[in-house]
Order: structure tokens, then C-alpha cells, then sequence
């Protein structure tokens, strides 16, 4: 079954945080993954506006959004974000029956 990591991001300092954007294609496509959506026109329906990026990326299998996220190389390029170029939030969550 599917699994989508579906990111809120803010961007602080844009130089910074595209040595992560630059690094990250590669990596989510070696697990897998395909990008749904990055970027982009949105619009808040609900809850703070705080975050102006938004992110879904589509993975094969739980485990393959997981082994991404876990895996050396998206671990050393998101540490140029995390050095205060840009706030994350992240969440992993598996795809499942629409009626359930």
C-alpha cells in the first residue's frame, strides 16, 4: 500500500535551504518516491498560516517513506535546512481505502 510524506515547510534562508532542495529529488526517487506536489498555488482551509511551502511525495510502501527519511543521504542534506535555513514539519502516513 502506498504511503505519502506530506511536508509544511518554511523557508528562512533560501541559499541555505536549496543545498537541501537540490540533493532531495534524487534521493526520494532512489527510495521510490514520486513528487505529487511541491510548491505551488494553496490555500489555508484551516489552522496557522505560518508555513507557505507545501509537499506531498508519494512512496511505494511505508517502509520505503521511512528507509528514505532514515537513510544517510536525506539525513546529511536536510542538516542544511535544519541549520536554520527553514522550519519542517513532516508526517509519514499510509494510503488506505477512502471509505474506511
Amino acid at each position: 500500500m502506498s504511503a505519502y510524506w506530506v511536508a509544511r515547510s518554511k523557508v528562512i534562508e533560501p541559499e541555505a535551504y536549496k543545498r537541501y532542495t537540490d540533493q532531495v529529488p534524487g534521493i526520494i526517487q532512489h527510495y521510490g518516491g514520486v513528487v505529487l506536489a511541491r510548491g505551488g498555488r494553496f490555500k489555508i482551509l484551516e489552522g496557522t498560516d505560518k508555513y507557505h511551502r507545501f509537499i506531498v511525495i508519494q512512496f511505494p510502501t511505508l517502509a520505503d517513506g521511512e528507509a528514505c527519511f532514515n537513510s544517510e543521504a536525506y539525513q546529511s542534506a536536510a542538516a542544511h535546512r535544519r541549520d536554520g535555513a527553514g522550519e519542517v514539519e513532516l508526517i509519514l502516513v499510509e494510503g488506505g481505502d477512502a471509505t474506511t
